[in-house]
């Protein structure tokens, strides 16, 4: 090995086309169902929400569907992104590991969430969609969708957790430069937001709310506009593939090959979109790398959820799906990885946990606080507190190494950069966060209001 620390591909490497993950899932897809009648959905349904060609990726099983040419273009801003042997983090571990790691903030936004918003807004233009309503937590997909929408003269109208709506500001700033309209979630601007006000004013807001109302917003505008989502649902996992299958050659660049791949969970999107590639060589050509899922102990869906059948979101207005849940009244606590709060897991990342493809661990948030400080003392790069919880599995698995005196090969997706995110730095810094696990009796009561599914 030579002492090469970056392995960077040209833009004529990047992918060209999304890998589907329905080709190889060794177990069958649970059908997605009408929130009303709870029978499958048609779609006729789903278009209310979606445009056509969004619909035909999410039931498609095909094993690969082409990248248009505009969405390649404007990826070329950003992709392919750099791909990096963590060499001084090894050092400060004092670790026989070989750490590597891909770097999604490099993108315009800071995170991996451009690689699907741009792909949703080309599609909905091509429809015609004139505008797009759509939630974000910490603002990560919020501000991707923003500059997608800029980039295809598209009006954009963001429902933004409330708690993280006031937290960073930062990010509410960029939406709000991209052009795009955001309102702090619950809201005045819809009869779901309202209705919580009412009573609660000082309710501070989950996902589930926020993908509500911007569910609410869509279907009750005559067609004028579309929901678009930044996690959980196949097209958007879809999109996201284009990490993991440059990793997949930046690997080939470095001669090795994973033992262990880490992403951090929320929806699934990041961490589907690293480690989707590397699961279809274990499905298919007998690879052996160990995939973990590194989710927040306060919103632990894949390590304390069931995995059944539950709505989208908290109103019951969008489809239900089977997978993990903590139930979808859940109310997270105001922890700073704000992507990371949502009470459900992708069904196909809830699929391959449930048959034992993928391991879940949870991770509590000063530890995960104490990972980062530790991994941007050794690599200079400041991260998001979402991908604090990989980086913090990832030295984890590093110090196991040492223990066992083996050299293991670990990669993980660091999904973003935290410069947006130095309050809750701060906190750390000051003493001032706290750690929170949520407890098993608040998902037993939350599990109460599961649909009826039988």
């Amino acid at each position: 090995m030579t002492e090469r620390t970056k392995f960077l591909l040209d833009e004529s490497k990047m992918p060209g086309a999304w890998y589907n993950i329905n080709a190889d899932m060794p177990v069958a897809p649970a059908p997605v169902l009408h929130p009303g009648t709870l029978e499958p959905v048609t779609p006729d349904f789903l278009a209310v929400l979606f445009p056509m060609s969004l619909i035909l990726q999410e039931i498609s099983t095909e094993r690969y569907i082409e990248i248009p040419e505009p969405v390649r273009d404007v990826y070329k801003l950003w992709r392919p992104t750099p791909f990096v042997r963590a060499r001084r983090l090894e050092l400060a571990l004092d670790t026989p590991a070989h750490i590597y790691f891909k770097y999604e903030g490099a993108s315009p936004v800071g995170s991996h969430k451009p690689n699907t918003a741009v792909p949703q807004a080309f599609f909905n233009k091509q429809e015609g969609t004139k505008a797009l309503t759509t939630e974000t937590g910490a603002g990560q997909w919020g501000s991707a969708l923003a500059m997608a929408c800029n980039f295809f003269g598209m009006d954009l109208e963001v429902y933004m957790v409330k708690e993280s709506f006031y937290q960073k500001p930062y990010r509410r700033i960029m939406i709000e430069s991209y052009g795009a309209t955001i309102y702090p979630s619950p809201s005045t601007n819809t009869q779901y937001g309202r209705s919580l006000l009412a009573g609660n004013p000082d309710a501070p807001g989950s996902l589930g709310i926020a993908i509500s109302e911007a569910v609410e917003a869509a279907a009750t505008s005559g067609g004028a506009k579309k929901y678009s989502l930044g996690s959980v649902l196949n097209h958007v996992l879809l999109h996201q593939t284009v990490i993991g299958q440059e990793a997949l050659l930046q690997f080939e660049m470095a001669d090795e090959y994973p033992d262990v791949i880490i992403g951090c969970a929320g929806g699934g999107s990041n961490f589907a979109g690293f480690t989707f590639p590397f699961i279809h060589k274990n499905l298919t050509e007998d690879k052996a790398t160990r995939v973990i899922a590194a989710e927040p102990a306060a919103s632990p869906s894949l390590t304390k959820g069931v995995y059944t059948f539950d709505y989208g979101d908290t109103a019951q207005m969008a489809p239900i799906v089977k997978m993990h849940t903590l139930g979808h009244t859940f109310i997270p606590p105001g922890i700073h990885a704000g992507g990371l709060r949502y009470h459900g897991m992708s069904p196909q990342v809830s699929a391959l946990v449930d048959g034992g493809y993928v391991e879940a661990r949870a991770v509590k948030q000063l530890d995960t606080f104490r990972a980062a400080l530790t991994f941007l003392r050794a690599e200079g790069i400041i991260p998001a507190p979402e991908s604090t919880h990989a980086i913090k599995v990832a030295i984890d698995e590093a110090l196991a190494a040492r223990e066992s005196g083996e050299k293991r090969v670990i990669a993980f997706n660091l999904s973003g950069h935290g410069h947006f995110d130095m309050v809750a730095y701060e906190d750390y810094l000051h003493g001032r966060l706290e750690d929170y696990e949520y407890p098993a009796e608040a998902v037993e009561e939350a599990l109460q209001h599961l649909p009826s599914v039988g």
